[in-house]
């Protein structure tokens, strides 16, 4: 278990990438997946699910601070989230430095990957778990939604790709219910994948949720150790327009939260909708 060795993300038929790793932590399946922890010699700790890197401790800030200050701060007061999925603790951490929230809800389906990430990659949830803000429910995201009487100002539907357990969290049935639990200035931000390798979920995920919202808007940022680098998620909202944003209000909104991070600002917030011409031109062709 602990020899030094080459670990490979094999996510795709064409695509691998290669690591070399100072020892596996942890490796087990649980009901839902396969879970290892692995210590790389790169990106430090990494955690992958059914062999696919998820997140890792050298820059899992990246996603995670893109996934939650772009709708966080597009909002004017949001006070309660919805996180689905996220079982490393990473989005969790970013939305409770918001002084505005007061209560988050995160659902996660398989509560081992909850217990690992807390033993093995503490520095991700950073206390989040323990903070009285959060109430953490064990359950199939699909299955709250449809049962919760709670609204929410913010939603993130914190994913992995359609596989297994998580196929239901790319359902039109699911995004329909998480329209009707949203407040009226709500606003929803889900992960679509690799902008190269992921071309069929990214036009799926903009049908379907234009189909939903009136505003439904791509952003996208680099996160190194995801295959394929440059990444993809999907804002909607009903009555919060993305591209109508300003720099100077979102300056005003960091300041006004006291944000410290490592990757976002509010330039890199309104460039992020600013996408390649293929990505548009992939979206809006019927």
């Amino acid at each position: 278990m602990n020899e030094e060795r080459a670990w490979v993300d094999e996510q795709w038929n064409n695509v691998q990438i290669l690591y070399k790793v100072r020892s596996i932590l942890y490796e087990n399946r649980s009901e839902f997946q396969h879970t290892q922890i692995v210590d790389s010699y790169q990106y430090g700790r990494m955690l992958l699910l059914d062999g696919f890197v998820q997140t890792t401790e050298k820059d899992e800030f990246i996603y995670h601070e893109m996934m939650v200050h772009v709708p966080m701060l597009s909002h004017p007061n949001p006070e309660k989230v919805l996180i689905i999925g996220g079982g490393d603790g990473g989005i969790l951490r970013e939305v409770l430095r918001y002084g505005s929230v007061g209560g988050v809800t995160m659902v996660e389906i398989d509560s081992k990957v909850i217990d690992l990430c807390q033993e093995y990659l503490p520095m991700i949830s950073a206390g989040a778990f323990n903070d009285k803000r959060t109430n953490l429910v064990i359950d199939d995201g699909a299955e709250f939604v449809k049962e919760t009487k709670d609204q929410f100002d913010v939603i993130i539907v914190d994913s992995p790709d359609p596989i297994g357990p998580a196929r239901v969290l790319f359902s039109k049935s699911f995004y329909l219910t998480l329209h009707d639990i949203m407040t009226n200035h709500g606003i929803l931000a889900r992960q679509t994948g690799s902008l190269h390798l992921q071309v069929d979920e990214q036009k799926e995920a903009y049908d379907l949720l234009t189909g939903i919202y009136s505003y439904t808007e791509p952003f996208v940022f680099a996160v190194p150790t995801y295959v394929g680098g440059f990444f993809s998620a999907m804002f909607s909202s009903d009555s919060i327009n993305p591209l109508d944003i300003g720099i100077s209000a979102l300056e005003d909104r960091v300041v006004g939260n006291r944000l410290e991070t490592k990757y976002y600002h509010p330039g890199i917030h309104v460039g992020a909708f600013h996408v390649p011409r293929f990505l548009k031109e992939r979206l809006i062709c019927q």
